[in-house]
């Protein structure tokens, strides 16, 4: 994710605005429901989803969090993360 200073893209109206609010601090502004990704709309998404769910068919037939690291070239961290967020899925 990109920062970006709303003086360069906003009107000066919108930015004086939302200084009622919030100064000098980062702001997340969400995406639309209706606009796709970047990461969406190339196909990366469905990629790692992909990569994720080999990644845990592995790990339940046994193999191991560092083989499944050396494997996919991630790190144990990495690895131990997805596994996580498997598990909270079910």
């Amino acid at each position: 994710m990109e920062y970006t200073d709303a003086t360069v893209i906003l009107p000066k109206e919108l930015v004086e605005k939302v200084q009622q609010f919030v100064q000098g601090e980062y702001l997340f502004i969400p995406a639309r429901k209706d606009c796709r990704s970047r990461e969406a709309r190339s196909g990366k998404r469905a990629e790692i989803d992909r990569r994720n769910s080999e990644i845990i068919q592995s790990y339940t037939s046994g193999m191991s969090v560092e083989e499944l690291a050396q494997t996919y070239t991630l790190s144990i961290y990495a690895i131990q993360k997805i596994i996580h967020h498997f598990t909270l899925k079910k």
